[in-house]
């Protein structure tokens, strides 16, 4: 039951992190024809080659429904699978998924699997105020009728901070607590970033001190433990064993895969220091018939440090509880015995929206296919990818092996 690995990743682009104010401008459609295109030079395949599509549609620019059929148009291809995937920050890994069992199925060869992050113009009759308002809710729904609008928003718990800090407060009274611990998952991946060239935060370095000495935002996360959004954007071309075996570099398969949502506000979760990702985890490792200890890299999805804390824990990476200890007792950066997040996480290479759980399915390909540059890893067979949405509540797994 379940992936074969007759599917792998075989190029990818990404746009450099920048901030809002600062990034060009362009509407989703001509991002996405520009990072398919970028993919496509990448994997050294054509774009008569893509048969398949999974994009992002709750956001896109253009429109509200149809968005395939529109990105379709606009590329001038015809697909036979098409997917709108709408899962926070695992959307990337559970585009990746469906393309792979779309592929496995023989229902295409080739699927673009894209999200485009960079704000697109102005209209005349948007109205940019109105925009930053509903962004201060963050991925809580303000709409009648919706259980958060009801029993979260009214009593402050309302945007991403208070709900992680939440969790991270309850992990406390279980578990304790170490600050120092949960600095230093930032302070790894920030000194990872320093060999990223497109690092956000490259040239910056960060120590501990800095991360404890920082504002805190919603205790006990400091300004420092939480991202800091970006324009960008990314794609990924999953592609059959055959084109595979034709494209440029060494190809990403993919043999294990896990997907578990189980609430949308934590607020209803069972046990809020043991999250969805615990069940995704066990079922991508089963298919994969691999284990935590089989793999050389880990690319966790990283919006906060007590994110990184839970997914170590409930992947299997250490034990529940234990997972401060491991964190001071390893070397996370990608010189260490315990390579994670070797791009600098989201934490340091910085948040594109929902495209950026894609900066880890990147940067696992990358590894994997030797296109990591200065921070390459001596050995990188299998890698484990994590993505996470809403305040832990949406978790998706991907095991990739190199051909």
């Amino acid at each position: 039951m379940g992936l074969k690995g007759q599917a792998a990743i075989v190029g990818a682009a990404q746009y450099k992190p920048e901030k809002y104010s600062t990034a060009p401008q362009m509407f989703h459609l001509e991002q996405v024809a520009d990072l398919a295109a970028r993919a496509l030079a990448d994997a050294g395949l054509k774009a008569s080659d893509i048969d398949g599509l999974c994009i992002n549609g709750p956001h896109f620019h253009e429109a509200s429904s149809f968005v395939p059929a529109m990105a379709a148009e606009y590329l001038g291809i015809g697909v036979n699978f098409a997917e709108v995937v709408d899962l926070g920050g695992t959307t990337a890994v559970g585009m990746i998924w469906r393309a792979a069992a779309a592929i496995e199925l023989g229902i295409c060869q080739a699927v673009l699997c894209v999200i485009p992050q960079r704000m697109a113009p102005f209209g005349p009759d948007d109205d940019p105020s109105a925009m930053a308002r509903a962004m201060r809710f963050g991925g809580h729904s303000t709409q009648y009728g919706a259980p958060e609008a009801e029993f979260d928003l009214p009593y402050g718990h309302m945007g991403q901070n208070t709900g992680y800090a939440m969790i991270a407060q309850r992990y406390a009274a279980q578990y304790g607590y170490d600050q120092s611990a949960m600095a230093k998952i930032a302070v790894d991946q920030r000194t990872s970033a320093q060999a990223h060239p497109d690092a956000i935060f490259r040239g910056q370095t960060l120590s501990i001190d800095d991360v404890l000495n920082s504002r805190m935002v919603a205790d006990p996360l400091h300004v420092l433990e939480i991202v800091m959004p970006v324009a960008g954007g990314a794609a990924v071309i999953v592609a059959s064993r055959e084109l595979a075996e034709r494209s440029k570099g060494r190809p990403a398969f993919v043999t294990g895969f896990g997907e578990r949502l189980g609430y949308k506000s934590p607020s209803y979760a069972q046990d809020m220091t043991e999250t969805p990702l615990a069940a995704a985890a066990r079922t991508a490792f089963a298919m994969a018939g691999a284990t935590p200890a089989d793999m050389h890299a880990a690319q966790v999805y990283d919006c906060y440090t007590i994110t990184v804390l839970l997914s170590l824990e409930d992947a299997g990476f250490c034990a529940k509880g234990e997972g401060m200890r491991f964190v001071m007792e390893n070397d996370l950066t990608f010189k260490g015995n315990f390579p994670m997040n070797t791009h600098g996480g989201q934490l340091s290479f910085g948040q594109a929206g929902s495209a950026g759980g894609f900066s880890q399915v990147v940067e696992a390909y990358q590894q994997i296919a030797g296109k990591a540059g200065d921070r390459q890893l001596r050995v990188c067979d299998q890698v484990f990818v994590s993505g996470t949405g809403g305040v832990m509540s949406e978790q998706g797994v991907l095991i990739l092996q190199g051909a």
